[in-house]
Parts: structure tokens; sequence; C-alpha cells
């Protein structure tokens, strides 16, 4: 059984992934720029600040990279305040690991103010023993920093901690770290499929797939 769980935000414990393509898209429109083709699949594997980063060099934007990341977090705060539903089975699946003594903390790549305002709403934030935030760290999860804080704080092996993730560049960089996967399915990732189910020690669709007692 394992002792230690580090669970992605978005797209792993909440249904929020389509949500900052579209920021993105309103973001750039706003000031009159069409968005690339690609935009969706660029920015769903970056921080806030590489985000701000990229639409800046990408597309000429004047705002500097804290204005930008101010305004989209803005234009996404309703919606984790308000309206974004949890993956499904989540609840139950958490606090069956709560039932077994697993310890377990929030790492993500969006804000805290966000973070916590969804995971608050949602009811999920007695689970946590702490919310890691790429900005806070100060890399993104290209690197395995983020990772590595929340195993510390958690006091748990590497190798008896799990990695819950649903981004195949997150899950890379977390089993280089030396870390177990399972990987949660969502659309963002739907065409790296077969990439994620060969890194991952499970991967599924819904929270009743998962079979804690094998990991």
């Amino acid at each position: 059984m394992i002792k230690g769980a580090i669970f992605d935000m978005d797209g792993t414990l909440i249904d929020s992934m389509p949500l900052w393509e579209d920021c993105g898209r309103a973001f750039l429109s706003a000031r009159g720029i069409a968005a690339r083709d690609d935009l969706g699949e660029t920015l769903k594997s970056l921080s806030m600040e590489q985000t701000a980063d990229y639409l800046r060099d990408a597309y000429g934007i004047s705002e500097t990279t804290a204005e930008i990341i101010e305004i989209i977090n803005g234009m996404a705060a309703d919606a984790y305040q308000r309206t974004i539903p949890l993956k499904r089975d989540i609840a139950a699946f958490l606090e069956r690991l709560r039932q077994a003594d697993v310890r377990m903390c929030v790492a993500t790549a969006t804000d805290r103010p966000l973070a916590e305002a969804a995971l608050g709403r949602l009811g999920l934030l007695p689970y946590f023993e702490r919310i890691f935030t790429c900005s806070e760290v100060g890399v993104g999860k290209d690197r395995p920093d983020i990772f590595e804080q929340a195993c510390a704080v958690l006091g748990t092996p590497r190798s008896e901690t799990v990695v819950f993730e649903d981004a195949l560049y997150a899950i890379e960089t977390a089993r280089r770290a030396g870390f177990r996967i399972v990987a949660i399915a969502d659309d963002s990732s739907a065409g790296d499929e077969a990439r994620i189910a060969a890194l991952a020690e499970q991967y599924v669709h819904n929270y009743k797939e998962c079979e804690v007692n094998s990991l």
C-alpha cells in the first residue's frame, strides 16, 4: 500500500482543462489578435508564468508578465469560484486514501488563489496537507522540483509515493524523478494516451477503476 499521494489539480481533481485554452483565446481576442490553432496544446504544459511569457513572446503582447497573469487569473476566477466540477468519483477515492492513512498534497500549475477557491468550494481542502504551486516553487512541471518538494513535506519515500496526473509532460517528469504514476484520462490529453499508459502503473478513466491496494 502506498504511503504518499501527490495530486495534480486541473484535469486530475477537477474538470477544468478546457477553461485555460478559452481564457488564452479570449485574452488575445480582446487585443484584436487571432490565436494560433495550437494554442491549447501549447498552454496545457505551461505554468502561469510560462504562459504569460509565451503570450508576450509569441504574440507581441505589451503587458508585463505579472499583468498578464493577473488578467488571465481574473478571467478564470469566476469559474473556479462557482462552476468547475470535480472529476468523477474523486471525493470517494480521497476518502478511501484518508482512511488508509495515506498522506496527500496537491501540486498544481494553477496559482494558489484559484486552487484554494476551487478545492475549498468543492470540499477537498481537508484531504490535503499542503498545496504546492509552480509559481511559488519557481519552475514548471517540466522540472521535478514541485514533486520533490511535495514528497519532502509528506515525508514518504518516492518508491511509496504516487503522483496522480493527466498531462504527459508532467508524467514524464515525475517518472524520471522516481515516482510511481497513476494517470487520469482527460480529453486534453487524448492524443497522448498510448505514451501515458506506457509510463503509468495504472491508467484510469475514473477513480473507481483505480486499484489502491495494488499500488
